[in-house]
């Protein structure tokens, strides 16, 4: 099941980014951070055991990002990052905003969702909030993707 994370999922989370983070898959974020977003965090849970994060990060007044989108190794392919990013855009729409984007290494997986790859210089929000702070900007080799939540 899918529900939105809480206090103590924190330090679970933590660790699931990082076990992508240290090979270069995604971008690792600290545990502070982590209590500072806790919000924005969905968990896939299943008999009581966390199998898959993802965030809605709000950027702007028409623009979200999925991000730290992550499923615990051995897990893929049931499903579990679908459902997640599906709660994302849902979540989306009830807030009113017109687009989602995602960073990612796996652009297959957003395509299959409807994402379409799109330029990065499309997402200004994004360079001078986060981007502009990490250790491959401004040489970043993910793709960029974006779904139109009023056509999604």
């Amino acid at each position: 099941m899918i529900r939105p994370a809480r206090i103590p999922d924190a330090r679970i989370i933590h660790q699931l980014l990082l076990t992508y983070a240290k090979d270069g898959q995604l971008l690792g974020r600290s545990l502070a951070a982590i209590y500072d977003s806790i919000r924005d965090f969905y968990v896939y849970e299943e008999d009581g055991k966390i199998l898959g994060i993802g965030a809605l990060a709000i950027c702007w007044a028409d623009l979200a990002e999925v991000r730290s989108l992550a499923v615990v190794p051995g897990q893929h392919g049931k499903g579990i990052g679908r459902q997640i990013v599906e709660r994302c855009l849902q979540e989306a729409r009830e807030l009113g905003l017109q687009r989602v984007f995602a960073l990612t290494y796996q652009p297959e997986f957003f395509q299959k969702l409807g994402f379409t790859e799109i330029d990065k210089a499309q997402l200004p929000q994004k360079v001078w909030g986060d981007c502009i702070n990490c250790v491959k900007f401004p040489d970043c080799d993910e793709f960029a993707l974006a779904i139109n939540i009023l056509n999604a």
